[in-house]
């Protein structure tokens, strides 16, 4: 029964966290692909090198990162593996809870699960809504995450991005004009020629990079549908079987 309540909470809260949103604020969807080895390995190496200074992937290991995603163990010890690690241990990260604690008022959480509990549209829409804020410590706030704790880690590639609307507004952003059709408005503007990337060349990264956290939160979900399928075929084959063996038992009986 416990198991079976933990599996419900895990399966309902992607759920609520998409019907809730980010403090009201619309969220962008994305189509997760775990078949996109290439998108795959991007989003890892876009994690390690971005997120791996404050955030493990601890229930994660390296090989079976590689093996999934068809990579060469030697390639990810090269160039995937920053520290003293090895290739069989678990994605985890030099920075103690202590130092986490007195640096960010909370050690930054693990992010195997992350997709799975926030869901994947939450992350896409988060990491693309940092703005400008110089009333926070970190210089920056966050549409989905009211006064986030987090520097913006990918500012160098978005670019500096600026709110020019009220809490009000950015929750009716996403509103379509009904004369129009069009969106109402756009709230968040990246300062043109402030980061290195475009705008589409960015969330094509923040894409990648959700991809691969999708993928750690439930590494074995393409085995899982692919057992599935063989399942389904099976007993579709046996209720035919078991139902000549039942005609077969009980012709005699009346």
């Amino acid at each position: 029964m416990k198991k079976f309540l933990i599996a419900f909470v895990m399966a309902v809260l992607p759920l609520a966290a998409n019907a809730a949103g980010g403090a009201g604020v619309h969220l962008d969807h994305m189509e997760v692909d775990l078949e996109n080895k290439a998108s795959l390995q991007r989003g890892m190496k876009t994690f390690v090198n971005n997120c791996m200074g404050c955030h493990s992937a601890k229930y994660q290991r390296y090989e079976r990162a590689a093996q999934d995603l068809g990579m060469p163990n030697e390639l990810v010890e090269q160039y995937l593996i920053l520290g003293d690690q090895k290739i069989g241990e678990q994605m985890t990260i030099a920075m103690s809870a202590k130092d986490a604690s007195g640096w960010f008022g909370a050690p930054p959480p693990d992010l195997t699960l992350e997709a799975r509990l926030r869901g994947p549209d939450w992350l896409y829409t988060y990491l693309r809504s940092f703005y400008q804020d110089e009333s926070r410590p970190w210089g920056v706030n966050n549409a989905v995450f009211k006064d986030v704790g987090m520097p913006n880690v990918l500012e160098y590639l978005q670019g500096t991005q600026l709110n020019h609307c009220s809490p009000e507004q950015m929750r009716a952003e996403a509103a379509i004009d009904p004369l129009t059709g069009k969106e109402m408005g756009k709230c968040l503007t990246v300062v043109e020629g402030s980061g290195e990337l475009s705008e589409e060349e960015f969330d094509k990264v923040v894409y990648d990079l959700v991809n691969f956290l999708a993928y750690i939160g439930e590494p074995s979900k393409l085995d899982s549908h692919r057992i599935g399928t063989y399942v389904l075929i099976f007993l579709v084959l046996f209720f035919f079987v078991a139902f000549a063996l039942k005609k077969e038992y009980w012709k005699d009986v009346h």
